[in-house]
């Protein structure tokens, strides 16, 4: 649905819900307020909003600086995303078993203990 304006966004979804999907897909590099507006029409559409990683690793596998794709997945879920693309051991989105643990970890849990072995 990641188009040039709301408005354009708003009438994307729109049409795949007169096709009768129940799941919608954005992009995170439409930014944070306009995930959290499309959010909130999901809610109010009854539509499950699904959060692609698109410019993810720009800012979150630098060594040396960037964020931690953990505190992208907390930020999703309070702005009102359904789902996220976690990663896996293999593949594009490729990270070590326990980085991959910790990101489900951090989109399942209602609160986060200290975990530094999974950089919780």
């Amino acid at each position: 649905l990641t188009a040039g304006t709301m408005e354009d966004v708003y009438e994307r979804a729109e049409f795949g819900k007169e096709l009768g999907s129940v799941i919608i897909m954005i992009d995170l590099v439409m930014g944070y307020t306009a995930i959290q507006s499309i959010a909130k029409w999901s809610r109010q559409n009854s539509m499950i909003l699904h959060l692609h990683r698109a410019g993810n690793s720009t800012y979150a596998r630098q060594k040396t600086h960037g964020m931690n794709f953990r505190v992208i997945c907390k930020w999703m879920r309070m702005a009102g995303v359904d789902h996220i693309h976690a990663g896996t051991v293999v593949g594009k989105l490729e990270g070590d078993p326990l980085m991959v643990k910790g990101f489900c970890t951090t989109l399942l849990a209602t609160q986060s203990e200290i975990n530094l072995p999974q950089g919780l």
